[in-house]
């Protein structure tokens, strides 16, 4: 997923999101949910409702948002200063009823104010909830991997404190 330039243009296709499963086995809306963040930037936001219910309730570390508008507006947000993304999907667990699954990732990104623009790696998860679209996201991941650890002087303090509670 790119930051910074559009790599989907408001004419292309829609996202497949049919209940039907996809030849990786997982229900299609799975794989749509996948195709969009790998393409995914500040300027094809539009995508979000493609496999998002308009009641979403979308919840991570720091944010809980309901509603798409809602959602668009944090993602705008988010993506703002972002000079890239990606996330490296590594494996998909679907519930037996298949209404749920977990997506296991490493997101990599840059952003120029930590980590001093620098390639920042963070593991997560992802648990969705869906019927005919997902009406439920939570991820899971380490906040001070991902913000705190990356600012200059906050990210040797935990450093120190991380080192400190080993011993």
């Amino acid at each position: 997923m790119q930051g910074t330039q559009s790599i989907v243009d408001t004419q292309s296709e829609p996202l497949n999101t049919d209940s039907s499963a996809s030849v990786n086995g997982h229900p299609a809306i799975v794989d749509a949910f996948i195709n969009m963040y790998q393409q995914l930037n500040k300027d094809n936001l539009f995508l979000l409702r493609q496999v998002y219910h308009d009641d979403i309730c979308f919840r991570d570390p720091m944010h809980h948002v309901e509603g798409i508008e809602a959602l668009t507006h944090y993602f705008a947000n988010m993506y703002q200063n972002v000079i890239n993304i990606e996330f490296d999907i590594k494996e998909v667990v679907v519930s037996a009823d298949k209404q749920q699954a977990a997506l296991y990732w490493t997101m990599s990104y840059t952003h120029p104010k930590l980590s001093k623009g620098q390639l920042i790696n963070v593991e997560g998860m992802s648990q969705l909830k869906f019927s005919d679209k997902i009406y439920s996201h939570r991820d899971y991941f380490d906040l001070g991997q991902m913000l705190y650890e990356q600012v200059p002087f906050l990210g040797g303090l935990i450093g120190l404190l991380k080192n400190r509670v080993a011993k």
